[in-house]
């Protein structure tokens, strides 16, 4: 069992890539700060780095190799559709529920953390289709070092989305509202034209920028 001691013990435990928290143990009011910046850093940031070019890489392979009986047709388009999820996602996140969380527990947490965990689902069935799309991130033999690349990426992106949830629903989530089902927490862990696209999630960054509490308004 990790214990997390202080702020510091549970970034570290982040960072080494150990498992930063143990069911049943509690969260301390410290370690919410800490735990949501090292959130935004390693999986944000990251996520929205990664998937402009693993649809830059989808497009390529799928113009290359459409003849191909082996290739992962709408994977681009799958992809794309995850992206602009997931910026109205995070952006949720980071305009409103985690500043309501460094805040302390208010009167709005449980439905904003419940609608996140209903998208936490939503990106579930995502994944699982990504998986098949992709032959369960497997490559014919001899593919091409693009089509290698656009897998391991896609192998990379399903390991940390599924992840980062697994971080949210189990430790972060916990703190305000209490455990979640065990059954919701194994499905989510358990896996089996770039310039173009960075205008179009800056574009939806924007528009759900300004949607943002209209929407937790509508859920209340």
């Amino acid at each position: 069992m990790t214990t997390l001691t202080s702020p510091a013990a549970l970034a570290h435990a982040l960072d080494a890539g150990a498992p930063p928290h143990s069911p049943g143990e509690p969260l301390t009011d410290g370690q919410v700060g800490p735990l949501i910046d090292r959130i935004m850093r390693r999986y944000h940031d990251v996520h929205l780095e990664d998937f402009p070019r693993a649809i830059a890489l989808a497009r390529r392979v799928e113009a290359v190799h459409g003849g191909d009986a082996d290739c992962p047709h709408g994977l681009a388009d799958h992809l794309q559709m995850m992206a602009e999820d997931l910026v109205g996602h995070q952006q949720k996140e980071e305009e409103v529920l985690f500043p309501m969380m460094r805040a302390g527990r208010g009167s709005m947490l449980r439905v904003a953390i419940a609608r996140m965990q209903v998208e936490h689902g939503d990106l579930t069935g995502q994944l699982t289709r990504l998986a098949e799309i992709t032959r369960n991130f497997s490559v014919p033999e001899g593919a091409c070092g693009t089509w290698r690349a656009l897998d391991q990426l896609c192998r990379k992106l399903d390991h940390e989305l599924r992840e980062h949830m697994h971080l949210e629903d189990t430790v972060l989530f916990p703190h305000f509202v209490g455990a979640p089902q065990a059954a919701d927490q194994k499905s989510r862990i358990s896996t089996n034209a770039p310039v173009s696209l960075a205008g179009s999630l800056g574009r939806r960054r924007i528009s759900t920028s300004l949607r943002t509490r209209a929407f937790w308004a509508e859920e209340s």
